[in-house]
């Protein structure tokens, strides 16, 4: 998916190098370069990015093919073949220009404005590698993969016909209890029957994460994943300081509202069933029938936003840049993934027709702009952010267009979704806090028992969980953490989740006073990328990188706020 728009000036036009006997000869390249001055780095810098990048592009068009056909034999050996044939001998090769970079006296020469993250990043890149972990991520990602496949097959007879578990979320809304509790039971019944078979898998993955962190001289995992994820700007201890800020300020908000829900639906006990229907009975939202209707109505809404928003989606949409809808064989959940060479977003989601489909469409789009807006940069480190602000991109955008629903639904229907967004802020931020707690428990006692893994679960759940009642139904709650995929592919990825929030809810608060500027300031910390550390990025965006009861606090307050403004 390469294009003119960004030609290269390193490597050949037409090679893909989707094979080593083609990459190779590059590294070989780039590793005898002489590179003795500051200028003739930067140019190396770049014709490596340009190698990454052009590597990275075929990998992530095999995970993007397998993902949306997991079914599909001939794309999930494509797929295979990349992390068990490619990027295994990329790894150790690319680690070896790292330390040529590192140990090359002009690296101290180069402006430190421009190059300061990008050396860091590398310094510490060079540090936690080792060649013995290589091929253990390799039996990582396939144990991902594992996971991907499991889930993509989980289909039910459910309404006269078969559906993925997805479809399923649209029967969440139905207003006839027992349809929502037989969906419900269908739903969770199927999820227990991979339980075990889920089980085995996070035990491997566990075990080889843990040989990992070992390898790198780490205590456990969870110092391995702070230092592979490059946290420079905060530590574990701050993460148990989030954990007991949203204990304090958004728990009892969520179950106080959680409370309310029963007693405007009339039932004794509240059942997980009965949180996503309309308390009023009104029927579910509708807002689109295709991904056709989708994709027109969110584009106007992103024009609102900007008109050069409107046009980045509408140009992903036109040169097919999106799979949206959901179907069998199709792997769980959404995301955005970017072709680094052709410096293009690609969305994919499981789209069904609910009101969180327009939030997943939104969202994934707030990264695509991301994308967009830091493609200008030569550097390949420098087109993407740390999650926690790449989250910002996202949510923020999910916030910046709250007023803007109308283009889905009527007046009454639009606030009832903004109230739902805003309910369901004040549920993400335990959520958050779950995952991320459940992860610090797995990782710094690497060799837990499944069953001090359950119990510590359901600590958690007791301990940050709303009031549904879930009697007779113990093993859903048991094994609930299996729904999060974060868990099985992206360890410990999930507090970047709450630290963005709390940036977005800035720049929202921000966008009350003036939206202009607001907007402005949030794509001008967009087209930063990473190439400033993150407390930069959320001071350009307008907003603290703070994540305390401090920061909480206020936050979970003004959401407060807005909800009594809102009809129920």
């Amino acid at each position: 998916m390469t294009g003119n728009q960004f030609p290269r000036s390193f490597l050949r036009d037409g090679d893909v190098l989707d094979d080593w006997a083609i990459i190779e000869p590059y590294i070989d390249k780039l590793r005898d370069m002489p590179i003795e001055s500051a200028r003739a780095l930067d140019k190396w810098l770049v014709a490596l990015s340009e190698v990454a990048a052009a590597v990275h592009e075929v990998g992530t068009d095999r995970y993007i093919k397998m993902t949306c056909q997991t079914d599909d034999q001939a794309r999930k050996a494509a797929y295979l073949d990349f992390i068990e044939n490619i990027e295994p001998k990329c790894k150790p090769r690319m680690h070896e220009l790292n330390v040529k970079y590192a140990e090359c006296p002009a690296s101290r020469d180069l402006p430190r404005e421009r190059f300061a993250v990008l050396d860091r990043s590398i310094r510490a890149e060079v540090d936690v590698f080792r060649e013995e972990n290589v091929a253990l991520q390799v039996e990582e990602a396939k144990l991902e993969q594992a996971y991907q496949e499991v889930c993509g097959a989980q289909t039910v007879q459910f309404d006269g016909k078969e559906q993925t578990l997805p479809q399923l979320a649209v029967y969440a809304e139905k207003t006839d209890r027992s349809t929502r509790q037989r969906a419900w039971e269908v739903e969770t019944e199927r999820r227990l029957a991979d339980r075990e078979r889920l089980e085995d898998i996070f035990d491997e993955l566990i075990a080889l994460r843990h040989r990992m962190a070992q390898n790198a001289d780490c205590t456990d995992y969870r110092e391995y994943a702070f230092k592979v994820k490059q946290r420079f700007d905060y530590t574990p201890e701050d993460c148990v300081a989030f954990h007991l800020a949203v204990e304090r300020s958004a728990v009892p908000v969520m179950r106080a509202a959680q409370r309310r829900r029963r007693e405007s639906l009339g039932v004794q006990p509240l059942r997980p069933w009965d949180l996503s229907v309309d308390v009023k009975g009104r029927p579910p939202f509708a807002p689109f029938s295709t991904v056709d209707e989708l994709c027109m109505k969110v584009s106007r809404i992103f024009h609102r936003v900007h008109p050069d928003l409107g046009a980045q989606f509408d140009e992903m949409n036109a040169k097919a840049y999106l799979d949206l809808a959901s179907r069998k064989g199709k792997a769980p959940g959404g995301y955005q993934a970017t072709y680094e060479e052709a410096r293009h977003p690609f969305i994919f989601m499981n789209a069904v027709g609910v009101n969180g489909d327009v939030s997943t469409m939104i969202h994934e789009g707030g990264h695509a702009f991301h994308q967009f807006a830091a493609r200008h940069d030569d550097l390949m480190a420098y087109r993407s952010s740390p999650i926690e602000f790449a989250e910002v991109a996202s949510f923020g955008m999910e916030m910046l267009t709250l007023d803007l629903l109308d283009e889905f639904y009527d007046e009454q229907d639009a606030a009832r979704a903004k109230r739902r967004k805003l309910e369901g802020i004040i549920t993400l931020l335990p959520w958050v806090a779950t995952i991320d707690a459940f992860q610090h428990f797995l990782y710094t006692n690497p060799h837990h028992t499944r069953d001090q893994r359950r119990a510590h679960w359901l600590g958690l759940v007791d301990r940050f969980g709303g009031v549904a009642d879930y009697n007779g139904y113990e093993e859903a709650r048991a094994f609930g953490w299996q729904r999060q995929l974060h868990l099985f592919e992206v360890p410990f990825y999930y507090i970047e989740y709450g630290i963005a929030k709390l940036g977005a809810l800035q720049v929202w608060r921000n966008a009350m006073d003036d939206r202009e500027d607001a907007v402005r300031r949030y794509r001008e910390a967009l087209a930063l990328g990473g190439s400033k550390p993150l407390p930069e990025l959320f001071e350009t965006a307008g907003a603290a990188f703070d994540f305390s009861e401090k920061t909480v606090g206020p936050l979970v307050e003004l959401v407060g706020r807005e909800l009594e403004k809102l009809p129920v």
